[in-house]
């Protein structure tokens, strides 16, 4: 038995998101199936990070684990010639058997774009925000939740989870021209965290909430008290780090 290790780039717009679901397309799911016609064996593909449905990913790094003798040029070849055009394997290489994407993952990194004017371009990775944003004042909330803390106002509340406990070792807010970006890095993260906490600085940003209410939501642990989820199309997983 060899274990197969993924780096993976992809545009999750026309996806569930990465998890296989019943209801339409998975980014797993064609993953686990152009491996299946090419090894010709039943193929379990674990990702390091669950992207949901619309989320994007630069640098998701998944395993399998596969009988076949195949090479790992050779997969990585296959993968790319018959994989959709909107995912991309940069990578593919052998590893130990005991190496698990998700489990074996010490930090991962997403980012989130704002766009400020509307874009044609980058329509389907950045959340048009119409808003006034003071970004400075956005960037102190982004400072407020390095550390370690619980993040259950920022987590969607049927996740199925023991704890909300997450430490945060990158949270920041930047600014180049009409584009705002936000970059977090944490030991893990909970479904629905990082849109939680920028639908919430948004509210900071444009003076909906203030940075004292903001670091009261984050204390309360409490959903509730959050405010919307950004969308989607502005989330990307940028890089795992073992």
């Amino acid at each position: 038995m060899r274990n197969i290790k993924l780096l993976i780039e992809y545009d999750g717009t026309d996806y569930v998101g990465w998890q296989r679901q019943l209801n339409g397309k998975s980014i797993q799911g064609e993953i686990e199936r152009v491996l299946c016609e090419v090894l010709q064996e039943k193929v379990d593909v674990i990702g390091a990070g669950r992207t949901d449905s619309g989320v994007h990913a630069r640098g998701q790094v998944a395993n399998f684990h596969t009988s076949s003798h195949l090479g790992t040029e050779e997969i990585h070849r296959a993968l790319n010639g018959l994989l959709p055009e909107d995912i991309v394997v940069h990578h593919a290489e052998e590893v130990p058997l005991d190496f698990h994407a998700r489990y074996s993952a010490r930090e991962r990194t997403y980012s989130y774009r704002i766009n400020t004017v509307p874009t044609a371009l980058m329509r389907r990775c950045s959340w048009w925000v119409k808003y006034s944003l003071n970004v400075d004042l956005m960037d102190q909330a982004g400072a407020a939740v390095v550390g370690m803390h619980d993040f259950k106002s920022f987590c969607k509340a049927e996740a199925d989870v023991n704890n909300h406990i997450c430490t945060v070792v990158l949270s920041k807010w930047s600014r180049d021209g009409a584009t705002l970006r936000y970059e977090i890095t944490a030991n893990r993260f909970l479904h629905g965290m990082v849109r939680s906490l920028v639908g919430t600085m948004v509210d900071v940003g444009r003076g909906y909430t203030t940075m004292q209410e903001f670091l009261q939501i984050l204390e309360a642990k409490d959903r509730r008290e959050a405010g919307m989820a950004a969308s989607a199309r502005g989330l990307v997983l940028e890089s795992i780090l073992f």
